[in-house]
């Protein structure tokens, strides 16, 4: 089976509004590919808990970024996880309050999640995570230090079961609001990147690097 025209399983096929859903894996990569937080759910024994956390992709894994005390993997053992990353795009005004809505583009990632315990394969994740928050950064900074290493908690899983829901377009209105002295439209939302901000701590004379003067999203 290609990738590109992957089955969904049952609970990642898209339920509500189905002509949202998309389980091309171009699409899905795009997605979490921009994104930058994941948010990453897991059944526990005090209840269902849901956890930011940093991730990478590489191929068709997911790394996730966290400490070794997170509740996640107390036990070191592989757990199931529902991991999501959402996009707002735009906020979709309408003409009632009932059709306002969002723009966007989200995937949902459903398995299982197992500790990189090699040290060698932990580095390169970390590296893969930093790369996809600040493309260039891992070049720019020393290497990890092995403490670092045996110090960061980071999970890898597979991207076999993962779907994404996308809106697009204007509002849906009901015909008859059509005719209402009421505004309506889209109003475009993104990420906004500031003027690097130097550490005080920072030796004079080094200049802010291309990697983050051109950082974008």
């Amino acid at each position: 089976m290609s990738q590109e025209n992957q089955v969904p399983s049952g609970r990642t096929t898209v339920q509500r509004l189905p002509d949202r859903g998309s389980y091309d894996r171009e699409t899905i990569h795009s997605i979490l590919d921009e994104g930058l937080l994941a948010h990453v759910g897991i059944n526990t024994e005090q209840g269902p808990v849901v956890i930011p956390m940093l991730y990478g992709r590489d191929e068709e894994h997911l790394f996730l970024h966290g400490s070794p005390a997170s509740r996640l993997l107390r036990e070191g053992r592989s757990v199931e996880l529902c991991v999501t990353v959402s996009l707002i795009d735009a906020l979709v005004v309408a003409r009632s309050l009932f059709h306002h809505s969002m723009n966007y583009r989200s995937v949902v990632v459903m398995g299982q999640a197992s500790p990189v315990e090699d040290l060698d394969v932990r580095s390169r994740a970390l590296d893969v995570i930093s790369e996809h928050v600040i493309p260039g950064r891992v070049a720019g900074t020393r290497p990890h230090h092995e403490k670092e290493i045996k110090g960061t908690l980071v999970l890898s899983m597979s991207l076999s079961e993962a779907s994404a829901k996308i809106r697009t377009g204007p509002p849906v209105d009901d015909a008859e609001d059509h005719e209402l002295d009421t505004w309506a439209g889209v109003l475009p939302l993104g990420i906004k990147v500031g003027t690097p901000i130097p550490d005080p701590q920072l030796r004079e004379g080094i200049a802010t690097p291309e990697h983050i003067l051109q950082w974008h999203r």
